[in-house]
């Protein structure tokens, strides 16, 4: 029996070796217009961490109404990882998270380009730059992802990522 039992180890030991840890991940973000700071762990051993979160959805509140709403955690995970793919060093700028309906609303009526049912609405959209790196960079790396939309706004200087459907377009 114990020749089998050692067998049997040693034939799972490889597979389970072979399985990458999950590692901790930090972000570094700035919201341009409140002037705030988020630089810290908010996945750590194997969970997101709860008080991290929530000063995420107090950092990309909406400011204008001064307003939260939860932030879909794999929109974090798709920043992180384009900060690693552009080997960022500065943080994450921040020109829009979450927006009320309102807010959306009130920026279409100024000719701000907004979909009617945007993804910032629910949580689930980030527009941003990252100092450093460039826009062109910043939507190649967001695209090799694979996840999410990712619009691409040149003239406006910034990219929009979002947890959607896997789709890209250009703005202005």
């Amino acid at each position: 029996m114990g020749g089998v039992s050692a067998a049997l180890i040693s034939a799972v030991k490889p597979a389970v070796a072979a399985v990458a840890p999950v590692t901790d991940r930090t972000l570094h973000l700035y919201h341009r217009q409140t002037g705030e700071f988020f630089k810290q762990t908010y996945f750590e051993d194997g969970f997101y961490r709860v008080d991290a979160l929530d000063e995420v959805n107090w950092l990309l509140r909406d400011w204008r109404a001064d307003k939260t709403k939860p932030i879909d955690p794999s929109l974090l995970d798709i920043l992180y990882n384009i900060a690693n793919k552009t080997d960022a060093s500065k943080p994450f700028e921040i020109l829009s998270g979450y927006r009320t309906p309102a807010t959306n609303a009130s920026l279409r009526e100024h000719g701000v380009p907004t979909a009617s049912h945007s993804y910032h609405m629910v949580g689930q959209a980030v527009d941003i730059t990252l100092p450093g790196v460039s826009l062109r960079n910043m939507r190649k790396a967001a695209l090799a992802i694979g996840q999410g939309g990712v619009g691409y706004y040149p003239r406006s200087g910034f990219i929009h990522v979002d947890t959607g459907d896997v789709r890209q377009w250009n703005g202005r």
